[in-house]
């Protein structure tokens, strides 16, 4: 635990058998559960996890290939069935070791601290950090997040970090069914945070790149762009009814009121996964 909080790390992957038991190995102790989300791999991803032999792991395997965005979204789900208190952070970090362990503390503790509903990890803000992201993530990072800011009206450093932290309370007040399921969902997730009246805070972190490749193509930026446009007017609608009980459940966290937050019905009704755990693992 970390400051008498549960943390529960996401680990969305996609093909990632070469590298998924060296980014298990680096989890720090104060985790108390990790879900691995194999979204429809054919390298044997979730044997490789499952062999790695942590009991705090148990693997979540999508049929088919259903995106990065889905694949965290059945991680938060998985993670709201585990029994735990508002103040818990549910965080994500990739299959492909592109973030550093060392700023998962971090990342979390904003979450934790009942300081924000969600902690976003910011390569860009620190020019260390920046100068090792590739030119062309880098140039696009910076592009979408100037593009997101416009949209939320709030200014994002790093839109598309995917080391992120969500509070457990913030999680069961999001739609997850909603959530864009391909690349662009960093973007949609912040869109949904903004509607509800949930703060979020950037938390600068390290940029890790090893020669990993990278899974964005060109033809994903159009789409990336079509997610901030549609955050954009969701905005301006501000039709979801659902923005206030999203605030009053985080205030609730934060004071330390309030039970445990619970999966909306809509999150309950979601595509169902095959989970695949380690004989002795905790539910």
């Amino acid at each position: 635990m970390l400051e008498g909080a549960k943390v529960i790390v996401v680990v969305p992957a996609l093909d990632e058998a070469p590298r998924i038991g060296r980014v298990l190995a680096s989890m720090p102790s104060f985790v108390d559960h990790v879900v691995v989300v194999d979204d429809g791999s054919a390298d044997g991803t979730a044997e490789a996890a499952l062999a790695h032999g942590d009991p705090r792991v148990e693997v979540v395997r999508h049929a088919r290939n259903r995106g990065v965005g889905a694949a965290i979204a059945s991680g938060y789900r998985r993670a709201l069935a585990i029994p735990g208190a508002d103040r818990d952070a549910f965080c994500v970090m990739a299959g492909d070791g592109q973030m550093a362990p060392a700023d998962l503390a971090r990342v979390a503790l904003p979450v934790v601290r009942g300081e924000a509903a969600y902690a976003k990890g910011d390569r860009l803000s620190s020019p260390a950090s920046r100068a090792k992201v590739p030119w062309a993530r880098r140039v696009g990072g910076l592009g979408f997040s100037w593009l997101t800011s416009v949209a939320l009206g709030r200014e994002v450093t790093d839109s598309q970090c995917g080391f992120t932290a969500l509070g457990r309370a913030a999680a069961a007040a999001l739609d997850l069914d909603g959530l864009w399921p391909r690349y662009g969902y960093p973007n949609d997730l912040l869109g949904q945070l903004v509607v509800r009246d949930l703060p979020f805070v950037a938390v600068p972190v390290e940029a890790v790149y090893a020669g990993e490749p990278s899974k964005l193509r060109l033809w994903h930026l159009p789409l990336i762009a079509f997610v901030v446009g549609r955050a954009a007017s969701r905005r301006a609608r501000r039709k979801n009814t659902g923005h206030s009980e999203g605030l009053r459940a985080h205030q609730a966290a934060a004071t330390g009121g309030g039970a445990a937050a619970t999966p909306s019905a809509s999150d309950q009704k979601a595509p169902p996964c095959l989970a695949v755990s380690p004989p002795g693992a905790q539910p």
